[in-house]
């Protein structure tokens, strides 16, 4: 299937919101200190040599270049539906000199085989789904993770007890953020069948008005 054919098939929301802002992406990570949290994310996930991994709604390729960089000896897939994010993420790998493997593809239909892998990560990305979604997705993750493989988490969650006004309603109405709660995330792992999923750290930003967590599942 094509590119163009796959965006007409289904919507997606962008990893900036918008393509206009695809460029501001990735330096506004770096300043807010997502990769930092990312990192954290890596380090509780025991990745070892030899192991295969899934980078869930990759976007521009900077988790998925630095964890084969990381470790050279674990296989790196990154898989994405917007087509110009995955142009900077390949464009990235090649000039990190990193062999990530970057494809076109949506969270709720992987094209991968059942069993194929030990570490599925997904970062930033699930707020961008509806309930449906996120459960569609969740029950593909879990398809594909090896038995005894993980699923590691890190988003954006709503936070009401952050301060209120005008700037907290604009952040909380992105995606579908006002619906993604750190209870709300535990619950569908659970009920799609990871094994005691977990919130593993939260932490906040932007002055308490933006929370991120960690969550882990297992198969």
């Amino acid at each position: 299937m094509s590119a163009d054919s796959m965006d007409q098939q289904k919507d997606f929301l962008p990893a900036a919101g918008h393509d206009v802002f695809l460029p501001l992406y990735d330096p506004l990570a770096n300043w807010l200190g997502f990769d930092r949290a990312r990192q954290e994310l890596v380090l509780q996930a025991n990745v070892t040599a030899g192991q295969h991994v899934l980078d869930l709604g990759c976007g521009t390729g900077t988790f998925a270049v630095r964890l084969k960089r990381q470790y050279p000896a674990v296989e790196v897939v990154g898989i994405d539906p917007d087509p110009k994010a995955l142009r900077r993420a390949r464009a990235k790998a090649r000039r990190a000199a990193e062999p990530v493997k970057f494809e076109q593809g949506f969270a709720d239909e992987l094209p991968y085989e059942s069993d194929s892998f030990d570490r599925v990560f997904s970062s930033y990305m699930f707020h961008h789904l509806d309930k449906a979604g996120r459960e569609a997705a969740l029950r593909e993750v879990l398809r594909v993770l090896k038995p005894g493989g993980s699923f590691h988490l890190l988003d954006f969650v709503s936070n009401h007890d952050g301060p209120q006004g005008f700037l907290h309603r604009l952040i909380n109405s992105h995606g579908e953020l006002k619906h993604n709660s750190d209870e709300s995330l535990v619950e569908s792992m659970r009920s799609i069948g990871f094994t005691e999923p977990e919130k593993v750290k939260s932490e906040s930003k932007l002055f308490g008005l933006l929370r991120m967590s960690q969550f882990v599942g297992r198969r």
